[in-house]
């Protein structure tokens, strides 16, 4: 069967990835332009023909909000091209923080954000680890959710390491530190935190044994890295030999760079869907392209996603 063509594009503070997941891809990046008026208005052009193909669009929503704004203009202008199909290739979704209404009075971005994209003529969305999978709901397009233990779990498995103990940062990770600790057939902590507001902890304790133990924090993303920081603090303060962590998302903001660097963490170990603002030693970034190439490619073709996933 003769498959339509493939055209994969980028905006314009993801095209680092992008040019790395064309490579793993065996295909070029498509020619597109990226206009400014003297006020910041952004106008994409297309230059060249995407009628009747699979396009891919492929940007991460970190801020600016000018992320978000250049992948749906980019979206609409391949709509109104005649696309085949478009694909939404989000390595870091930005706003899924924001998934539900926890006081009064406020918005649920993640959801607007959903529907927007699909009203700017999306026919599908590919990200990395979701802040809660329950995301996935929010939308009536298909969604492939990759999951970063395809990239994680070899890595430390290659390390080695002896009494290992993987750990939650909060009641609400404890399903994703679950899934190393089967994996790895160690134990399970959880660290319980309490906030009066966002980006700042008022209390957190440790539940679980730690004594000896090389600890493996595990979350979807780092942020100001306080709440990593203090966990890691905690759980040496409880006994254990070292803390690790692995976080999909390296939003780092803030003092999460000096936060990093004067914390009892041993490593932070990332992947690249946000590029790093400065490079520190405490910091490993490990490669997403593969798969998201190897995801695209299984799209186009029609092809099960399973098998991208770390069984």
């Amino acid at each position: 069967m003769l498959l339509d063509e493939v055209k994969l594009f980028s905006g314009t503070e993801t095209r680092y990835l992008a040019e790395k997941i064309a490579d793993a891809y065996n295909e070029p990046l498509g020619e597109l332009k990226i206009n400014r008026f003297s006020d910041g208005e952004i106008s994409p052009v297309i230059l060249e023909s995407v009628r009747g193909a699979y396009v891919f669009f492929i940007q991460s929503t970190f801020t600016p909000a000018d992320n978000l704004w250049e992948l749906l203009l980019m979206i609409d202008a391949a709509k109104r091209a005649s696309a085949k199909y478009i694909t939404a290739v989000i390595p870091y979704f930005g706003y899924a923080r924001q998934d539900r209404k926890d006081k009064p009075r406020v918005s649920i971005a993640a959801k607007l954000k959903a529907n927007i994209l699909q009203a700017a003529g999306a026919d599908r969305v590919m990200t990395m680890d979701f802040h809660a999978d329950q995301l996935q709901g929010f939308f009536d397009i298909p969604v492939d959710h990759l999951k970063s233990d395809y990239i994680f779990m070899p890595y430390l498995k290659n390390k080695k390491m002896e009494n290992l103990c993987f750990a939650s940062p909060d009641v609400g990770g404890v399903k994703r530190a679950r899934t190393y600790a089967n994996y790895f057939q160690t134990p399970l902590v959880i660290c319980d935190k309490y906030r009066k507001k966002a980006n700042e902890i008022a209390e957190m304790t440790v539940i679980g044994e730690v004594e000896g133990m090389n600890v493996i924090l595990v979350d979807d993303l780092v942020d100001t890295a306080g709440t990593m920081c203090k966990a890691a603090e905690m759980l040496k303060a409880k006994g254990a030999k070292s803390v690790r962590a692995i976080c999909t998302h390296p939003v780092l903001s803030g003092k999460a760079y000096e936060n990093i660097e004067k914390s009892v963490l041993e490593e932070l170990i990332v992947t690249d869907t946000i590029p790093l603002k400065k490079e520190i030693s405490k910091i490993k970034v490990l490669p997403t392209a593969k798969l998201f190439a190897r995801a695209i490619r299984h799209t186009h073709e029609n092809k099960s996603l399973s098998q991208l996933f770390w069984e």
